[in-house]
């Protein structure tokens, strides 16, 4: 079995979607219908302006579990931060050669210019000084094929509201993820998930990435101002889709990993939950996917593995990507996905209240009704098995 086409690429990721409907990345509409205004990131809601730096990491003590050739496993963080009021640059959403990758291969390379998407207005500076005092450090981990960039708006709400936000890309993971010296290395992963390897490879080399990722980000030698503002007692973790199973991962082969989220991603992982002793893991996703009646779903089978504080969400009228950056992108360009029900706008303001209160309880200690129950305010949002 051959999975070089981008038809089959797009096979490999609904399978790694868990039953998610695969759909370009912007919605379907023909080119000429497609109008291209500036594009802007929803407002962060914390106190705290915030500031970004973005990282090259490299793990020489690794081998790339996709190219063993290369020379360590490379990765690609960018950190968001509470800082202080700074004047300098809004930092840039994606460069212009990741926009065009990812259009290309959502088949949309025709129909959104990639300077558009890559324009499209965050709310970081670059390099701006950090806020005084120490903040709890959340690792993002992206879907499958899809780059960090993806998550931005939590990582920025998150960053706002007082947490050091560090967004991962795994190399040979996504189909548009820029290195040093201008290199988009190819998603290899693509081609091989499916074919001669599966999901849970990608889960267990991730699960590894985020671990060196804390580790560097919590060494003051190589991290420097950073690792000061990191308070390494306080880490939690979340991912989309793989990346979600990537951050229960991650907790139970990290015991500094404190709480976890996954984002509509199923599991992939025949033990998923064990090993996480009393440690706090929440569920979020679509409720045509994984509700409990969906017996195609892993989520049953790992909520009851799990024996700390818990929660298992469903959103009504959710579709894959509305926990993402993607359909607030989408309705700005008259793109919205028919098929989806709720709003870019909705999904995304469900996505940050849920999280936001999840790391905010666990990390920081603050007590989050949202919660405890179903909520008039948050009508789509159902609890399962409290």
């Amino acid at each position: 079995m051959t999975v070089s086409s981008s038809t089959s690429r797009r096979t490999v990721l609904a399978v790694l979607l868990a039953g998610a409907v695969s759909v370009p990345l912007l919605g379907a509409a023909p080119a000429s219908s497609v109008s291209a205004p500036a594009l802007e990131l929803p407002r962060p809601s914390g106190p705290h302006p915030v500031g970004r730096r973005t990282l090259h990491l490299v793990d020489r003590q690794r081998r790339d579990p996709w190219v063993p050739t290369a020379r360590g496993r490379e990765l690609m963080v960018s950190v968001f931060y509470p800082a202080r009021p700074s004047d300098g640059a809004p930092a840039a959403y994606m460069t212009e050669s990741e926009a065009q990758r990812l259009l290309e291969a959502k088949g949309l390379a025709g129909a959104v210019p990639a300077e558009t998407v890559a324009g499209t207005r965050t709310h970081a500076r670059l390099a701006a000084p950090t806020a005084p005092g120490r903040f709890p450090l959340v690792l993002l981990s992206p879907g499958f094929s899809m780059p960090r960039t993806t998550l931005t708006a939590l990582a920025e709400d998150l960053a706002a509201r007082g947490q050091v936000v560090a967004a991962v890309d795994h190399a040979y993971e996504s189909v548009g993820t820029e290195f040093p010296g201008g290199r988009v290395p190819p998603c290899v992963a693509c081609d091989r998930v499916g074919a001669d390897v599966d999901e849970a490879t990608v889960v267990r080399g991730r699960a590894a990435d985020l671990s060196f990722v804390i580790d560097e980000l919590t060494d003051r030698r190589r991290a420097g101002v950073l690792a000061r503002v990191v308070d390494a007692r306080r880490i939690g973790i979340a991912g989309h889709s793989i990346g979600g199973a990537a951050a229960m991962a991650t907790m139970a082969a990290d015991r500094r990993v404190r709480a976890g989220v996954n984002l509509d991603g199923g599991f992939f992982v025949p033990d998923a939950g064990h090993g996480l002793g009393r440690r706090p893991f929440m569920m979020v996703g679509a409720e045509a996917v994984h509700g409990p009646g969906n017996t195609g779903s892993d989520w049953a089978a790992t909520y009851d593995r799990l024996h700390g504080w818990k929660r298992w969400l469903t959103v009504a009228g959710a579709g894959h990507f509305s926990f993402t950056d993607i359909p607030w992108l989408a309705e700005q360009l008259g793109l919205a996905d028919p098929e989806v029900p709720l709003s870019g706008e909705r999904g995304w303001y469900l996505t940050r209240d849920y999280v936001g209160a999840f790391f905010d309880l666990h990390l920081r200690g603050i007590s989050q009704p949202l919660l405890q129950g179903p909520t008039s305010s948050h009508p789509e949002v159902g609890f399962h098995r409290p």
